[in-house]
């Protein structure tokens, strides 16, 4: 076993799903800048402040975050999210309202690893401030839903609530630290100590012992203001005309504690039910202030990169591309044909390879089949000294020689299949 191998929780992302994984960001990229969202990024490390406004009553913040106190004496922490940075590059930066960002990349928390979970991972996302209009809220959640459309995936579900203005989240909040409490002796264990934290999150579990006490909790619907109630039928109308198909569930809540009024999650209806979670968002209004920001509206989600390529797989879409050149150049006349060829192939458009250390033409034929390149260019000593070379199709076709002044413009019509391969020929 190696000295050194990589830590919990991390792992090393090699060909061909590296490709895979930035594929995917590209998917994302061309989704959300055609509805002209601009690409952020934000730093991994940041003053710890950033990241504990976002509520010290959450895992987050109290058990997850990797922070340390750095040379300089800061105490700073690796970034266990975006959208707190991301309000803080806007009260930093103040770009023009309304500012539509979209980000991707790493994001560190320490949890217990599990099947894709990581404590390094990896999440895209958007975010919209300045605007309190309901059919921003309409769009954000559209964009995501387009693009599981755009991976392939046709079994994602999304789930929609509202947690109301911050004094009707504050009321239901009461209203559920009341009704958990009086049921205290009936919660399991670790529900208790969830409570005592933060009693929104109790409408999470998932713990068989606790869903009668659940069933039986108050409705966030009762504790609406008319400007909550009129800003939630406005989003749900909205995805009702984008024929967006949504699920009410009044239980669904955010972990972080700057949400309020619209939230929603996409879920994966191939994977277990306890984690199934891609991703999800919703409106935090009072984040940006928390900041030191002036009165800025927000909203936005993050979604898990491990998780949606796990529903991909389950569903059999968007596999990882294969690895592949379009040429391939065998040299066995120990000389700098190869390096010459490949580099004018590559400023000619093509990607291309070639074998190292003067290996027999066996090896090399070898290590062109494992490119899987089109096509492979033979240089020999005989196509050396006669200035040619032969174009040999990987696909099955016959081998054919080529003056040497014509080389590039053969090679590109064969590897791009502009034309037919030419018959097999002698150039004299």
């Amino acid at each position: 076993m190696p000295e050194f191998q990589t830590s919990p929780g991390m792992r090393d992302i090699l060909a061909p799903e590296s490709a895979r994984w930035r594929r995917f960001v590209q998917v994302f990229a061309d989704t959300v800048e055609a509805a002209g969202y601009e690409q952020i990024i934000p730093p991994l490390l940041e003053d710890i402040g950033v990241f504990s406004r976002v509520g010290e009553a959450t895992d987050v913040v109290t058990k997850e975050m990797y922070d340390f106190v750095d040379k300089g004496e800061r105490h700073v922490a690796l970034r266990p999210e975006q959208t707190a940075s991301v309000c803080r590059a806007f009260v930093q930066h103040r770009p023009t309202l309304p500012w539509k960002a979209w980000y991707s990349g790493p994001n560190f928390r320490y949890e217990k690893p599990q099947r894709g979970r990581f404590r390094q991972f990896d999440q895209v996302g958007i975010e919209v401030l300045g605007p309190t209009d309901p059919a921003v809220d309409v769009e954000v959640i559209a964009l995501g839903w387009r693009f599981f459309q755009a991976l392939g995936l046709r079994q994602v579900t999304l789930r929609l609530n509202s947690l109301g203005e911050p004094s009707d989240r504050s009321r239901y909040t009461e209203a559920l630290r009341k009704h958990f409490g009086d049921h205290a002796s009936e919660l399991a264990d670790e529900t208790r100590a969830t409570l005592a934290r933060n009693p929104l999150r109790v409408l999470d579990s998932k713990r068989p012992e606790d869903a009668l006490v659940l069933q039986s909790a108050p409705r966030i619907d009762d504790f609406f203001s008319e400007a909550a109630a009129d800003h939630f039928a406005r989003v749900r109308a909205g995805l009702d005309a984008l024929g967006v198909p949504y699920t009410r569930d009044e239980r669904l809540v955010r972990g972080l504690d700057y949400y309020r009024f619209t939230t929603f999650e996409y879920a994966g209806g191939t994977l277990d039910s306890a984690q199934n979670a891609l991703g999800g968002g919703g409106r935090y209004d009072g984040l940006v202030e928390d900041l030191g920001g002036p009165s800025t509206p927000g909203i936005g989600f993050a979604l898990g990169l491990d998780r949606t390529l796990l529903a991909c797989d389950d569903e059999g879409v968007f596999a990882a591309p294969p690895t592949s050149v379009d040429v391939f150049v065998i040299d066995t006349t120990g000389g700098f044909e190869a390096t010459v060829l490949t580099d004018e192939f590559r400023s000619a458009g093509l990607s291309a390879d070639r074998a190292y250390d003067n290996r027999s033409m066996k090896s090399q034929m070898k290590a062109a089949d494992r490119s899987n390149a089109r096509v492979a260019v033979i240089i020999g000593s005989d196509e050396l000294a006669s200035g040619r070379a032969v174009i040999r199709p990987m696909n099955g076709g016959e081998q054919f020689t080529v003056s040497r002044a014509t080389l590039l413009g053969d090679v590109l019509r064969v590897a791009r299949g502009s034309e037919p391969t030419p018959t097999p020929k002698e150039i004299k």
